[in-house]
């Protein structure tokens, strides 16, 4: 066991980084449109509906096709390298559509009509096709994320799991924090609204390449555990599904996954124009603002990942970040709260609660679910959590649509006269707070369950030796 591979720091840390470095590419093609939402709006005639429509087209396919579940039965049926490099694949795929319906070319070749009736305009096919795009690409990105998770758990069990699952989440938020200010520059420079997506398809194709290099070494650990006799077996049954299904707490652990996660990453969608507009500022400068955000997550997320590891406490580190994202958004919501530096603090504090939340969740999971059944409860958790990465962008597109228009002004544009629609936000904010609100309460159902049934949740991961 002493030249076990997972046994050796290095080579630990090493893996972690081939599978970071994937993570980073497909956070930067998920949310690099955001800060190009008014753009969208001047150059193709989208609608705030449209934009809504759009984004929620991630959670299509994972949601009411269950392509989430069958990835976790696929992740526990074949493992981790093969379920890798198959949602790899089809994240380019997805990407490659959704670059197709951005790119402009659809107008005269694709659309839809009945007779003289034009069912959907070429502004419209184009928000169709690229959320088609959006839809097959999240496909792979949740395969992804819950074949990466299951493999640093694999890698890092009765070690640094916690700091890994961290960092390797902090390494997304790098490519998060890259999508909130690069793709303006690019349009620029090109002049091209599909440019981004184009760059970020190239970056994917490296992390495919090097996720093959990360399955060489898990093959070999694969054999090494064969000879001692401690791999655990990759085999799905149903009956693994009826499990999860029994056990409270991993229900609390989901619940609270998707009220987080519809708090934070349909914020982020929206981010840029509602600081432009809120804090009277640029598209351009205003995507920095958001930046904050994952770089704070980026900077804190190991550390509250390494506190956890060390000192435990993962259900309180839970209900403490719920905390401070009803704090945040109650603060947003403020009209009057207009002040560019109040931004800049606001954004920064909800980095530090994207940082808690995540660090303490994830490895939770693998101490209420065992190791053999671990994919198909990520799986089932991610699909929870889709139902609100599909929903809310939809919820928050119609309602600003319906209720919070403000104005409507002739802008230019990259150097074109365009007419956009200027928002106020106190309405989607008050309803991202309830969201927080809902959170603090099954953080606290989640504490209970834990003093009840002892799974660990406040103990450290690492073991005492």
């Amino acid at each position: 066991m002493a030249n076990n591979l997972r046994n050796s720091r290095g080579m630990r840390w090493f893996v972690l980084s081939l599978v970071s470095f994937t993570m980073l590419c497909m956070y930067y093609l998920a949310d690099l449109m955001a800060p190009l939402e008014e753009r969208l709006q001047a150059n193709l005639l989208w609608s705030g509906g449209d934009y809504g429509f759009f984004t929620s087209g991630y959670g299509w396919f994972n949601v009411f096709l269950l392509m989430l579940v069958f990835s976790g039965m696929i992740l526990d049926k074949m493992g981790t390298r093969f379920t890798g490099i198959l949602s790899i694949v089809i994240m380019i795929v997805g990407a490659s559509v959704k670059y197709w319906g951005i790119s402009g070319n659809l107008e005269g070749t694709v659309q839809l009509s009945i007779g003289s009736w034009e069912v959907l305009s070429p502004h419209a096919m184009s928000a169709a096709v690229a959320g088609l795009g959006f839809a097959i690409f999240g496909v792979g990105c949740e395969m992804f994320g819950i074949s990466a998770n299951k493999a640093i758990v694999r890698w890092f069990r009765g070690k640094e799991m916690a700091l890994a699952i961290g960092l390797n989440t902090s390494t997304g938020r790098i490519g998060t924090a890259l999508a909130m200010f690069t793709p303006i520059p690019l349009v620029k420079m090109t002049g091209s609204l599909s440019m981004p997506i184009l760059i970020a398809l190239l970056a994917l194709c490296m992390g495919l390449l090097v996720f093959i290099l990360f399955t060489m070494f898990d093959r070999r650990l694969d054999r090494e555990e064969r000879e001692t006799g401690s791999t655990v077996a990759d085999r799905f049954k149903f009956s693994d599904i009826v499990d999860i299904a029994k056990n409270r707490g991993f229900w609390y652990i989901t619940v609270l996954c998707v009220l987080f996660y519809s708090a934070v990453f349909p914020f982020i969608k929206f981010a840029v124009k509602l600081i432009s507009q809120k804090f009277d500022i640029s598209d351009h400068f205003a995507g920095y603002i958001p930046a904050l955000l994952p770089a704070a997550a980026l900077l804190l997320t190991p550390v509250f990942g390494s506190l956890y590891d060390k000192r435990g406490k993962g259900a309180t580190i839970m209900l403490a970040g719920s905390c401070l994202l009803v704090v945040v958004h109650l603060l947003f919501s403020i009209p009057s709260l207009n002040n560019f530096y109040a931004a800049i603090a606001l954004v920064m504090l909800l980095g530090i609660a994207f940082a808690m939340v995540p660090s303490a969740m994830w490895p939770s999971v693998a101490k209420i679910i065992p190791e053999k059944k671990l994919g198909t409860a990520y799986a089932i958790t991610f699909w929870v959590q889709n139902w609100g990465l599909m929903g809310v962008p939809l919820l928050i597109g119609h309602i600003r649509d319906k209720y919070c228009i403000a104005d409507t002004v002739t802008k230019i544009v990259d150097g074109q006269e365009k007419t956009v629609s200027i928002y106020h936000y106190t309405i989607p904010m008050l309803i991202f707070a309830c969201f927080g609100v809902l959170a603090i309460l099954f953080s606290i159902l989640l504490k209970k369950e834990d003093k009840k049934k002892g799974y660990g949740l406040e103990l450290p991961n690492m073991s005492r030796k």
